[in-house]
């Protein structure tokens, strides 16, 4: 029979930078979208922490809402289904939290830089 030791608290932010830097180490993001302020809400109890992202725990389950920006000639589909699986198994494995839900809302894709024409020789 185990003793129990104490309490593990896990601060909000953690979930957040998990779930942050998982999303942006996927191939094809670009970056997190800026047009919603991220927050993590408990119960009734709310905290704007970051961007592009709304993260709900409810029952000790997570509910995600990821807005995105990626890059060209990515496969948008591929690229969604992919954040799913890998914020869900990083969430799973680094804090042993249950997933309910991976809500990616792709909001643009990068425009390619224009480019500038040659420089005209001076004769």
């Amino acid at each position: 029979m185990e003793k129990e030791l104490g309490k593990v608290t896990i601060a909000p932010q953690v979930l957040l930078t998990i779930t942050r830097l998982t999303t942006l180490a996927t191939p094809g993001v670009a970056c997190m979208s800026p047009t919603l302020v991220g927050s993590v809400s408990r119960v009734l109890r709310r905290q704007r922490l970051n961007e592009g992202m709304k993260i709900v725990v409810e029952d000790d389950i997570v509910y995600i809402d990821l807005y995105i920006i990626v890059e060209p000639n990515v496969n948008l589909l591929k690229l969604g289904r992919q954040i799913q699986h890998d914020v869900t198994r990083a969430i799973n494995d680094m804090l042993g939290m249950h997933v309910g839900e991976v809500n990616i809302h792709i909001q643009d894709v990068v425009v390619p830089a224009l480019r500038k024409p040659p420089d005209e020789e001076v004769e």
